[in-house]
């Protein structure tokens, strides 16, 4: 049997060890479920607030946006941390030891990251169909859309969260990343309508993938008349397809580039080295 598919087929039963090994664990479960505990319940509170211009519930209007904001910072930012912190710990350097060890080990975190943001994402919107009034994920069309958008989104996400976490080679430092995206969270229409905002705004959050996966999720959830607040007043499901879909090939082809010249830098030294400078920040 050809090696690659070997070491495809290894991450994925990697992949689902530590998915499985998450799903046991009450303090990563806790993790996951405390901050959509606290967006449903946000939610509820915002029932009585309306879209500007509507009469439409802003927190209905708002929950698929957290869905989809929240499907994006999850994929980025889980995988960035992972690759980051067990490039230290020396773990990389373990899979590189062995033959397509780098493929089956970034094929199983991506796995277990995905997973985990599918558990999540299930853990804030299936509940939010029966505590949050508007919501309207109820014919096949709906849900078809729902897969697809969180399907592509994760193919735009999680190669980019592989690149961003190769850059680093100390976890203290991933904090220059993930505040820029906290803010273009912050800006991409996720908590409040992108009409709303700048046209430079507007423009910049356009450009990333984190809109376009509000959008989408709206898109799946809302009522079709809310696309009205929209850029354009539409759904946008062609632009929301390719722009996910060039993210994600720009991703693909990154990614196993910028991890392979990763790997080559890794040695017994290196990882030595920060172990020892890891060491002497805690004394």
């Amino acid at each position: 049997m050809n090696t690659n598919v070997l070491a495809l087929r290894a991450g994925v039963v990697r992949g689902g060890i530590e998915l499985r090994q998450t799903l046991t664990n009450a303090q990563d479960l806790w993790n996951y479920l405390f901050p959509n505990v606290i967006f449903l319940v946000v939610m509820v509170f915002m029932r009585d607030a309306t879209v500007p211009g509507t009469t439409f519930s802003l927190g209905a209007r708002t929950l698929p946006s957290v869905l989809g904001g929240g499907l994006a910072f999850g994929a980025l930012v889980t995988l960035m941390m992972t690759l980051t912190v067990e490039r230290e710990d020396g773990t990389l350097l373990r899979a590189k030891a062995v033959p397509h060890g780098m493929v089956g080990y970034l094929v199983g975190k991506v796995v277990q990251v995905a997973g985990m943001s599918l558990v999540s994402s299930a853990l804030l919107v299936i509940p939010g169909l029966f505590l949050v009034d508007g919501l309207t994920a109820t014919g096949a069309g709906s849900w078809l859309t729902l897969v697809w958008v969180v399907l592509l989104g994760l193919v735009a996400c999680l190669p980019l969260g592989a690149v961003l976490g190769s850059l680093f080679s100390n976890p203290r430092n991933v904090g220059m990343i993930t505040l820029p995206i906290m803010a273009l969270v912050g800006t991409s229409g996720i908590f409040y309508p992108i009409t709303t905002f700048p046209a430079w705004v507007q423009g910049i959050a356009q450009a990333f993938p984190i809109y376009w996966l509000g959008l989408g999720m709206r898109s799946a959830l809302l009522p079709d008349e809310l696309a009205a607040v929209e850029i354009g007043g539409s759904w946008r499901h062609l632009e929301t397809f390719a722009v996910l879909g060039a993210w994600g090939v720009l991703g693909l082809v990154l990614a196993p580039l910028v991890l392979r010249r990763m790997a080559r830098r890794e040695s017994g030294s290196s990882v030595a080295a920060r172990k020892e400078k890891a060491m002497q920040r805690i004394t």
